[in-house]
């Protein structure tokens, strides 16, 4: 996910990032998010301002700050939680409008990515959920959500806070010390009819966020169970790795559960190419699928090769040990074996297959989905053999596409006859279970990693 860093917390938000200065906002209309939108929009170039209504009531708003157009402001208005205000880097008014409005990841984000949806927190969304198109949400154990009441109860300090000014401000490079003392100028202007203090959300406590249990990038590369090297560096492939709960002068730190929602989404999207791959003539890792059908025209071309030289039909080959002849007939096999597996421009049209499976399976569910009553018991037929064969051939030959094919029955049959993403993972279990020429352990093996969590069933795992 793409974590928005906030610079700072308008003065008029009911839930202040912790560490940021509080800019006057006063010059918004906060009740007005039409206007919030005119302030930034058709006012000049590099000026943009826009505003939506939220699905489940309330609204955003966005609008470039025309006195320092480094920056702009973003408005959410809660129907039950209140508004938060928020300055951020004017190169980030898109990113945090879809968060806010397709991210289906709350409207509160601290300590890289954690987010609150009014309710629950829950850990930054990584674990991709094919069925849902979206992530699944990973509740944080033992959250307790920290109030402005609760920050106001500490110690006081002498530290003298100031409201900040927008037409000269400049991001701070850390997070401001004694904040507690910027929080009670806060407080102090609340005004009538304000969210109480003790519904102010400001922070989110766990035991997985103590930072003696956070984990560098050795610690991450030992949980995805991956060789250093093979981590993307920090410096290079940043958008590659979890988003980090700490910065440290010796780079990134992650909570450990954080951790290990990446090593499974790794898995996930890396696990089944790896499963189903096998070691080609030329000693190189390629699917099992495009392996065989190489082996079998190898085969076909050096049995060819063998009949020209004993009849002497063929006078463009030299005669030859067997080891040549299987050298020969191995490079002339293996481009025609590529386009035979090239899903863009070969003989077979693999996105026509993923497709023609798709709709196979979905129509077995069909005819299951006419005869359901309203009992729990969800009962589908088993899917056909030939359909299972063809599954088989298809993810032999795609297999970094499994989990991909997965969850767009899972999605479909879904929305389309209202099914339950676990009763169809079962299905799709058993049916490959009966039918498919993979091994048991194979095939456990990837259904774990390519069906979604949504899909899966713990007495299956």
């Amino acid at each position: 996910m793409s974590v928005i860093q906030p610079v700072a917390n308008g003065l008029h938000t009911d839930h202040p990032v912790p560490g940021l200065p509080f800019i006057n906002d006063e010059r918004l209309l906060l009740d007005n998010p039409d206007a919030i939108e005119r302030t930034g929009r058709n006012q000049g170039e590099g000026l943009w301002g826009r505003t939506d209504r939220l699905p489940g009531g309330g609204w955003v708003a966005f609008t470039t700050e025309t006195k320092n157009r480094d920056y702009a402001w973003a408005v959410h208005q809660h129907p039950d939680h209140g508004r938060t205000v928020l300055l951020i880097r004017d190169k980030d008014m898109s990113g945090l409008h879809h968060e806010w409005m397709h991210g289906n990841n709350g409207f509160l984000y601290r300590h890289g990515g954690y987010w609150w949806d009014g309710t629950r927190w829950y850990r930054p969304q990584q674990v991709v959920d094919h069925a849902y198109e979206g992530y699944d949400a990973r509740p944080v154990a033992d959250a307790v959500t920290v109030t402005a009441i609760d920050v106001l109860a500490r110690p006081a300090t002498s530290h003298a806070a100031r409201v900040v000014k927008i037409a000269d401000f400049k991001a701070p490079e850390g997070p401001l010390p004694h904040w507690r003392e910027h929080l009670a100028l806060w407080a102090s202007h609340r005004e009538p009819g304000s969210l109480p203090l003790d519904q102010c959300t400001v922070d989110l406590q766990a035991p997985e966020l103590d930072p003696a249990s956070f984990v560098d990038r050795a610690g991450l590369a030992q949980i995805a169970e991956l060789e250093l090297e093979d981590l993307p560096h920090p410096k290079h492939g940043r958008k590659d790795l979890p988003p980090p709960q700490a910065e440290t002068a010796e780079g990134p730190r992650w909570s450990r559960p954080v951790a290990r929602d990446w090593a499974e989404q790794y898995r996930r999207t890396h696990g089944p190419e790896k499963l189903l791959s096998a070691t080609t003539a030329f000693g190189t890792e390629q699917p099992r699928g495009l392996v065989e059908d190489h082996n079998r025209l190898t085969k076909i071309i050096a049995d060819s090769l063998e009949d020209a030289e004993e009849s002497k039909k063929n006078r463009l080959f030299t005669r030859g040990s067997s080891t040549r002849r299987e050298e020969q007939a191995a490079h002339l096999a293996w481009w025609p074996a590529v386009a035979i597996n090239d899903g863009t421009d070969g003989f077979i049209p693999l996105a026509a297959v993923r497709t023609t499976i798709v709709e196979a399976v979905l129509g077995g569910l069909a005819r299951d989905a006419e005869d359901l009553d309203d009992s729990k018991d969800v009962l589908l037929g088993d899917i056909l053999g030939d359909v299972v064969h063809l599954i088989d051939w298809y993810i032999l030959r795609e297999p970094r596409l499994a989990s991909a094919l997965f969850g767009e029955i899972c999605l479909d049959a879904r929305v389309r006859f209202g099914l339950d993403p676990k009763d169809v993972g079962d299905l799709l279990r058993r049916s490959l279970h009966l039918d498919s020429g993979l091994d048991r352990q194979t095939l456990k093996a990837l259904l774990d990693l390519a069906l979604p969590p949504s899909a899966q069933s713990p007495d299956a795992q």
